[in-house]
């Protein structure tokens, strides 16, 4: 299965869309801004382009598509009006990236006209004498290729997009056709070292080549600041995955649905070690490694982080109203690609189940996103 094939996440902006449940990417988001603004700066100062060129990759469909490029623009105006006023006035051209089945209506219809708002509109600072201009268009496409021309983009920015594979590993299947991760959605300490094997091939395949496309893509001096979802252990991640095959495995046992459809599934993603990423990056030989910092949070990270989140209010048990926070966000990203496999009629019943299984969890396990920053840039070329 490619990530392609899959629509990616629930569209719209309903009670089980993506753009309002996404209070935990807000706030990871929000954890990177001096590293987005340090890098963005940089860059800003020693080019002092006419137009600065900003890519998101993997932007999805909610109201933190344009987050990073509001933290950009602040910085660098900021910037601007400080110095010299006889300096080049630069114009901004954002780039917004994702799968070509992603939701870049909800985007430019709910999200782009109050950030024009602010931008467009109340930014008339006398200081600078002119409006800060900033083109914003959707760029769909897999950023496992080329997507930019050679030498275009000035900064790229990705936030919980690189785990995703292009596509399922393969070698997941024996020479007999026995499923070799029976049970498994994903990694656990009972997957074959195989499977593990299997499953960082393919993330070394896909970061390669995501690498090198933008090595081709960034201006000399460009920078990149990249967070992924990333494991301690490659061969025991502790993910919320395998919570999540736990259910599926439940409702095997009950005869709801079929064990082979659990046993031939595995999920297109593969969150990788500090040491992974770092060989990858030098291996790969375009960027220089600036900074790689690794940090966790807890699952139930941004509940109740804005009034969007769909809790039941009335429902004062706060252990069940986390762990539906937290069902709900995997919901949002996760349910296409279950419906898929599953179909839609078990859907409510599996994410009522899987509440309850985060909640054992969280209060058993105590399991966190282990999260990598890595700060990128390319080094400058002599003329």
């Amino acid at each position: 299965m490619k990530v392609e094939q899959v629509f990616p996440m629930n569209s719209g902006i309903g009670k089980a869309s993506y753009a309002n449940n996404s209070s935990l990417q807000k706030t990871v988001i929000s954890n990177v801004k001096a590293s987005v603004e340090k890098s963005a700066l940089e860059i800003y100062c020693n080019k002092l382009p006419k137009c600065m060129r900003i890519a998101d990759l993997g932007c999805s469909s909610g109201p933190n598509a344009l987050t990073v490029t509001s933290y950009i623009l602040d910085v660098i105006m900021a910037q601007m009006i400080s110095t010299n006023k006889n300096k080049p006035f630069t114009t901004f051209q954002v780039f917004l990236n994702d799968l070509p089945g992603n939701d870049f209506n909800t985007v430019f219809n709910q999200w782009l006209p109050t950030f024009h708002e602010k931008y467009l509109k109340n930014n008339n600072n006398e200081k600078l004498g002119k409006k800060p201009l900033c083109f914003v268009m959707a760029m769909p496409g897999s950023f496992y290729g080329r997507l930019f021309p050679n030498d275009f983009i000035h900064f790229f920015h990705s936030s919980y997009s690189l785990h995703w594979l292009s596509k399922v590993p393969s070698g997941l299947v024996g020479e007999t056709g026995e499923a070799l991760n029976k049970g498994n959605i994903y990694i656990t300490k009972r997957s074959p070292n195989s499977v593990v094997k299997a499953y960082l091939n393919q993330f070394q395949e896909d970061f390669t080549s995501f690498l090198r496309c933008r090595s081709e893509e960034i201006v000399s001096g460009g920078s990149m600041v990249l967070t992924m979802m990333g494991s301690v252990m490659s061969n025991d991640p502790k993910h919320k995955m395998e919570i999540m095959g736990r259910v599926f495995n439940d409702m095997v046992s009950e005869g709801i649905i079929e064990e082979k459809s659990v046993d031939n599934f595995n999920m297109p993603v593969y969150c990788p070690t500090a040491k992974e990423v770092t060989k990858i990056i030098e291996d790969e030989g375009s960027f220089k490694l600036k900074k790689l910092q690794v940090y966790q949070l807890p699952w139930d990270t941004g509940f109740n982080y804005d009034n969007n989140i769909n809790v039941d209010v009335n429902d004062n048990d706060d252990k069940y109203n986390r762990g539906k926070y937290v069902s709900d966000y995997m919901r949002a990203v996760m349910e296409p690609i279950f419906e898929k496999q599953f179909g839609e009629s078990v859907m409510n019943d599996y994410f009522e189940r899987f509440t309850h299984k985060i909640i054992e969890s969280m209060a058993n396990e105590n399991w966190q996103y282990i999260n990598l920053v890595i700060s990128l840039t390319k080094e400058s070329r002599l003329n």
